[in-house]
């Protein structure tokens, strides 16, 4: 079911709303979202000067914006910075899987003890909603990456649930490739096949749930709007096959009158799955649904949740959903690289 802008509209009305990790490919769209509506004030949180230069820049004139330097891991600076704030969306994190694999210290001080601080200065300083921003990679984690986005959930669940605190609510907004992010695949593949380099690929029948960065900001709004505390949403998407996005790169390439570019397998990563998972068995068995979302409450609560209905699901998995094909992949390139 989807929220009429209005009622988006008036649950952003007069507040003032913070995001972490701001300048990043979710914390942009989701600031640029977000400035549709006329709350009070939005604040970008990041690390990154040099980003947040380029986006005051894009912003300059509106009133309602405002930017401060800050990591996650400073725990003053958190607890100045969450001071006033109504919502905050948590999507500051370590994410590229390879690097976190080689720097787990740092993986684990960015999205353990950086979400740690966020939880206690957002109880401290009596913030209404706090929505963390989650990865497939914390269901069954098999890389450092994915193990301290799981710990990071157990966290925000714990915050809601033993915390008691009676004015914070906290909930994890679970969800898998966002196209065009820093560090995916298909900004991978685009700029090798525009460099003349082969497309690198780990093996032709991985796949991923996939889906616009639009779409994921929007129903982790729609997220925020339903939450009452203690709840994991996860998106429903869609999947792309490694395969299809090689062979529609290659096509696009064809329709554009640029070369061609080779493939070459190299080889699955250390810390890649051949497919992932949005949901456990266990979260399925007590999963409720609408259109878009799936919804997980942590207590044994079975009052109803809004307009959601229990689920007949068993598991959700990359290989096992509606996989894009090679056509309306290539239409996708289309829309985003033209």
């Amino acid at each position: 079911m989807k929220i009429p802008p209005l009622q988006i509209k008036e649950f952003l009305k007069n507040k003032n709303v913070l995001v972490t990790g701001g300048t990043g490919s979710i914390g942009r769209e989701m600031v640029s979202e977000l400035l549709k509506y006329d709350p009070a004030k939005v604040v970008v949180f990041s690390k990154d000067d040099s980003k947040q230069y380029l986006m005051q820049q894009k912003y300059v004139g509106q009133g309602n914006l405002s930017f401060c330097l800050g990591d996650i891991r400073d725990d003053q600076r958190v607890e100045f910075v969450t001071r006033g704030m109504d919502l905050i969306f948590h999507t500051a994190a370590l994410k590229q899987v390879p690097i976190c694999e080689t720097n787990p210290y740092e993986a684990a001080m960015t999205n353990i003890v950086g979400s740690e601080n966020l939880i206690r200065a957002s109880i401290r300083n009596h913030v209404g909603k706090v929505i963390n921003i989650s990865s497939d990679k914390a269901v069954h984690p098999i890389n450092i990456m994915g193990a301290t986005k799981f710990i990071a959930e157990k966290q925000f669940q714990q915050a809601d649930i033993l915390m008691n605190n009676g004015h914070t609510a906290f909930c994890t907004v679970r969800f898998g490739n966002v196209i065009g992010s820093r560090g995916s695949v298909i900004p991978l593949f685009m700029n090798q096949a525009s460099s003349g380099r082969p497309l690198t690929i780990t093996d032709p029948n991985m796949t991923r749930f996939i889906m616009t960065t639009a779409e994921a900001v929007s129903l982790t709004l729609k997220a925020a709007y339903y939450s009452v505390g203690g709840e994991t949403f996860i998106l429903k998407m869609e999947s792309l096959r490694i395969k299809e996005l090689v062979e529609a790169v290659q096509d696009y390439c064809r329709k554009i009158g640029s070369p061609v570019p080779p493939t070459k397998i190299i080889g699955v990563r250390a810390g890649d799955k051949l497919y992932e998972e949005l949901m456990t068995v266990e979260e399925a068995k007590k999963a409720l649904a609408d259109d878009q979302l799936y919804v997980i409450r942590e207590q044994e609560d079975h009052s109803p949740f809004f307009h959601f209905l229990p689920t007949s699901m068993s598991s959700y998995r990359s290989n096992q959903v509606h996989a894009i094909t090679k056509e309306e992949m290539v239409r996708l390139l289309e829309q985003l690289y033209q």
